[in-house]
């Protein structure tokens, strides 16, 4: 069983999926349907894990997203 990382997903303002790997800093992608967006992500990890100079040891915990209304 491999690793698991948390994405978090946002669309932006021109319509696209775009994801971020929390515990791979700079590890992001796009895509116009979710499927796609998916594949894209595990594609940019495993690209991003082949391209590092040592092994990438995931040190944090995601614990929650909250939206607060002020």
């Amino acid at each position: 069983m491999g690793q698991k990382y948390t994405v978090l997903i946002e669309r932006d303002e021109e319509g696209w999926l775009v994801s971020e790997v929390v515990e791979l800093p700079g590890c992001h992608t796009q895509a116009k349907t979710m499927d796609q967006l998916l594949e894209r992500t595990k594609e940019a990890i495993q690209a991003y894990l082949e391209d590092g100079d040592s092994p990438v040891e995931v040190l944090q915990e995601f614990v929650a997203l909250q939206t607060v209304e002020v």
